[in-house]
């Protein structure tokens, strides 16, 4: 309950200050964006996000379960993966989307490909943690009972690894929610166009013009993601939260 009046007054806050900054109008010798304006915006962004992360999750989960096997471990692979993610989170986003222009051009790829890049280690090391965390034993008596290897795989690990894969992918998307006002840098849209265009101004309502649906948006697929982890968290691993 805590946790909803929390995001219901920060995103109602985020929002208002948008809609009160576009009904200005005018700033002295700038104009603030449109309404029609900020929803395009918030469009491509969101684009840029979704497309990311879809990467990031298909390839972030498939290598994460491909990694937890124990041969992986046998042969280290499983460190050398996880380790090279790690790397691209180790560049600075900004350093990031521009390294990504000069070899996919100015535009949408540079950008969703750097994305994918930057949201990909939360999810393929939630991905390995949740699958390496499954008692061993429970593994065991499936394959007593004649399951396959696959078999196990979709119906007793992935589902009790998927709270732990359901944090990484909230992360990675929080995360990439900010890095994708940078899309601007390469030649991109989205909200950090309107949040550039305030700071070459020296216009502070302009840039939290584009700001504050920034943080709305993070806030909003944080919150609907955490709603779709409880929806997919098998009942048995469910921990009654005490009411505040």
């Amino acid at each position: 309950m805590r946790r909803r009046i929390v995001f219901l007054v920060l995103l109602g806050t985020f929002i208002g200050l948008a809609i009160w900054i576009t009904g200005i109008g005018k700033l002295g010798i700038y104009s603030t964006f449109t309404g029609q304006d900020l929803l395009r915006e918030t469009g491509v962004h969101l684009k840029y996000v979704g497309l990311g992360e879809l990467i990031a999750i298909v390839v972030g989960v498939s290598l994460g379960v491909v990694v937890s096997r124990p041969w992986a471990q046998r042969t280290r692979l499983s460190t050398v993966v996880v380790g090279a993610a790690g790397m691209g989170q180790c560049i600075p986003s900004m350093a990031l989307i521009a390294l990504m222009a000069p070899i996919l051009g100015f535009g949408l790829w540079a950008v969703v490909v750097a994305l994918f890049v930057y949201g990909l280690l939360p999810i393929l090391r939630n991905t390995y943690a949740g699958f390496r965390s499954i008692d061993p034993a429970i593994i065991e008596a499936a394959q007593g009972m004649g399951m396959s290897r696959g078999q196990i795989v979709r119906r007793i690990e992935l589902p009790l690894a998927r709270p732990v894969i359901m944090a990484g992918i909230r992360t990675s998307t929080v995360v990439n929610v900010g890095t994708a006002a940078l899309a601007v840098l390469v030649g991109g849209a989205g909200l950090g166009r309107i949040i550039l265009t305030g700071v070459l101004s020296r216009q502070p309502l302009i840039t939290l013009q584009g700001a504050a649906p920034t943080a709305a948006l993070a806030i909003v697929l944080d919150f609907l993601l955490d709603a779709l982890e409880d929806r997919l968290t098998p009942k048995g691993l469910k921990v009654k939260k005490s009411q505040a």
